[in-house]
């Protein structure tokens, strides 16, 4: 796809972190902002320091309070042409049998739900624009393997995003865009200082996604390693069809999509 500078972006979790990394990203090619985060000094903080930018409060978590994001990005900015759902928190650890489900569901529904509220809440909207538009959704290198042990409801809410923003894709239209970030170890206030300080420098990660954001790319990444973790799931995973699954004529005959496409070609036809 060409290239798109947006004109206006909503970025939620854009008070720190990778979200307001981004923010400052954009700023420098004139985008309008507005940065959607939990009230508080932060927020304000972050917002005085892009020159323009707009602070609105906001709990992902909570549909009603996303749906009122939307109220007042659409009015204060016109348009919406990027829409970034980057909220996120650290996940519960431990073992997964040791973990309180109320706990695991209480992050789900900021780390999975919260991007759900955002996608339900703009979506619509921005199909009803005829102007060129995306919808970012932050995924993880969690979202293809298991980084850090011992963060099951981290790791599943992340896959999810991933199956989530891939399925929306296919019901969009064509000048409403949907990606995922997958983040890579990365400098921000997710997890512990000393160690999170370890990671790529915030404003380095956001140098390189951008660009690809901008070029509305289905997956935006950064870190290369993570190619040899996805492979030590994929490489097994194809291995086991090679040795298992059928492989003869008309083995295909349960592709769901191939099926699917065959009742819909029919359906047209007749």
């Amino acid at each position: 796809m060409s290239a798109f500078v947006p004109k206006t972006a909503v970025i939620t979790g854009g008070a720190s972190g990778i979200g307001l990394a981004i923010a400052r990203e954009l700023a420098t090619q004139g985008t309008k902002l507005m940065l959607a985060d939990l009230p508080g000094d932060t927020l304000e903080k972050a917002a005085a320091s892009i020159q323009g930018a707009i602070a609105q409060s906001c709990d992902v978590s909570d549909l009603a309070q996303v749906e009122s994001l939307a109220d007042a990005a659409f009015e204060q900015l016109g348009e919406v042409h990027l829409l970034l759902n980057n909220a996120g928190v650290g996940g519960v650890r431990g073992k997964m049998w040791d973990v309180d489900p109320e706990a695991a569901r209480a992050h789900f529904d900021i780390n999975f739900w919260g991007v759900w509220h955002g996608c339900k809440a703009f979506a619509p909207r921005m199909i009803e624009q005829t102007c060129d538009s995306a919808i970012y959704n932050t995924g993880s290198e969690n979202s293809f393997f298991c980084a850090v042990p011992q963060t099951a409801a981290y790791i599943a809410a992340k896959h999810a995003v991933l199956g989530m923003t891939e399925s929306m894709r296919e019901d969009l239209p064509a000048h409403v865009h949907a990606g995922t970030i997958i983040p890579g170890w990365v400098f921000t206030p997710l997890g512990p200082e000393q160690m999170m300080k370890m990671g790529m420098e915030v404003s380095e990660y956001a140098a390189i996604i951008v660009p690809q954001i901008l070029a509305r790319e289905r997956f935006v990444v950064s870190h290369y390693s993570n190619v040899r973790r996805i492979k030590e799931r994929t490489d097994p995973l194809f291995a086991a069809y090679e040795e298992h699954a059928p492989r003869e004529a008309g083995d295909d005959a349960y592709d769901v999509r191939d099926v699917i496409a065959a009742l819909m070609e029919n359906a047209r036809k007749g």
